[in-house]
């Protein structure tokens, strides 16, 4: 029994305390909520449609060109901008750099919630959802498929994120014991959660090496799975900088403490210089490939002119906007090259599951995503967003443990 449950009389305590929990905190008429709380219903209702109806009622994809905005977008995309995680976690508990420790919680919690849901679209563009334990057991695919590799590293590295966040839910129901034992398998997940983010990261990149007569030149090449580890280091650290820009924003003082408060500028700085080393590398990488393969006569395309703005505009351009924010420690250009940065991962994961994806089917055969597709997407990523909310203005995520908590980690 823990102590609000103890003190609260029982069982009834405990259920006073949940109620009382789920009770909305601030302003109910925000713009936010405004615009997301209307799409979120629509999505629910689209996503019984979905379910009652069949894939082909809400999906423009089709046996030629099969992998949609949900499969781009959700699984692929998201995937990539939640790797703010394991870079953050290897950054306080391997490196030791202990000044971004206070971002673990609020990256581990976002990455989880990613992963939940992102990877949960995964549902939504199966034709036969009740079969998507079958990469999970080999059934169709074998154990030596690249399927069978990436969904045991989604499904564990879920199980990892969820071990480490656990003390924060303990904390929050003043779980003093079960704390203890949660707190005590954190170093293990992280280490166990790192390992794998690195492993399924650039496995996602190894499924386009099957299609390497279906992707255009200038994307395929044999360091596709490279190439998406390094550009998901900068995509995740890009994220941080942005959810850190949004909750002082969002969060008053009662959710993030004084201290990470006052030492944010610094913090961002660092994030900065992190992405623009990553970014140069994967700029250098994408530069050799480029000559290697001898496509110079490719960028003078529309396809190459499209290439030339995700690898120049959208990754050389912010790592200089990140080299200098994080010189002259000017928040507003970090902010600004993060953002681009982003959109750049974005655009360069849509590129390999969309548009460089059979990219010599005529125009007026290619994939468009439905209004459906779209609303259900933007239904997904407000959903995130509001249990994150919920969850920062409850829960020990961006402000320090409870003593009781700090203590007990002391000894």
């Amino acid at each position: 029994m823990n102590d609000r449950t103890s003190s609260s009389g029982g069982n009834s305590g405990f259920v006073q305390f949940v109620l009382r929990e789920m009770k909305p905190k601030g302003k109910l008429i925000t713009p936010f909520n405004v615009i997301s709380f209307p799409i979120i219903l629509l999505g629910i209702v689209l996503l019984v449609l979905r379910f009652s109806k069949g894939l082909g009622f809400v999906s423009e994809g089709s046996q030629d060109l099969p992998w949609g905005l949900w499969i781009g977008f959700n699984v692929v995309t998201g995937v990539a901008l939640a790797g703010g995680a394991y870079v953050i976690t290897f950054m306080v508990y391997i490196v030791r750099a202990e000044k971004y420790h206070p971002l673990v919680r609020a990256t581990v919690l976002y990455g989880f919630l990613a992963y939940v849901f992102y990877a949960g679209a995964l549902l939504l563009d199966i034709g036969r959802p009740w079969k998507i334990i079958n990469p999970i057991i080999g059934n169709s695919f074998g154990y030596s498929s690249v399927l069978f590799l990436v969904a045991w590293h989604f499904l564990l590295y879920m199980l990892a994120q969820l071990v480490e966040i656990s003390p924060a839910v303990a904390e929050w129901l003043g779980l003093k014991k079960v704390r203890t034992i949660l707190a005590s398998l954190g170093l293990g997940a992280v280490v166990f959660g790192i390992t794998l983010s690195t492993l399924h990261q650039s496995g996602l990149g190894a499924l386009f090496m099957m299609a390497k007569w279906k992707i255009h030149p200038l994307w395929y090449t044999e360091f596709i799975p490279v190439l998406f580890f390094v550009s998901s280091i900068f995509a995740g650290v890009s994220v941080v900088i942005f959810i850190g820009m949004i909750s002082f924003r969002v969060f008053g003082e009662e959710q993030i403490d004084a201290e990470y408060r006052a030492s944010w500028n610094g913090v961002a700085a660092g994030l900065g210089k992190a992405c623009a080393v990553t970014m140069f590398v994967y700029f250098f990488m994408k530069l050799l490939i480029l000559v290697h393969g001898k496509q110079w006569s490719l960028l003078n395309t529309p396809m190459g002119f499209w290439y030339l703005t995700e690898v120049v505009g959208l990754v050389l351009i912010p790592c200089i906007m990140f080299i200098e924010g994080a010189r002259h420690k000017n928040l507003p250009i970090i902010y600004w090259a993060a953002t681009l940065t982003m959109l750049g991962i974005i655009i360069n994961r849509i590129n390999y599951s969309v548009i460089a994806y059979k990219w010599y089917i005529p125009l007026s055969e290619r994939y468009i995503p439905s209004w459906i597709e779209v609303v259900t997407t933007m239904a997904i990523v407000f959903t995130v967003i509001w249990i994150f909310r919920w969850t920062v203005n409850r829960m020990p995520i961006l402000r320090k443990p409870p003593e009781w908590a700090i203590e007990g980690d002391a000894h």
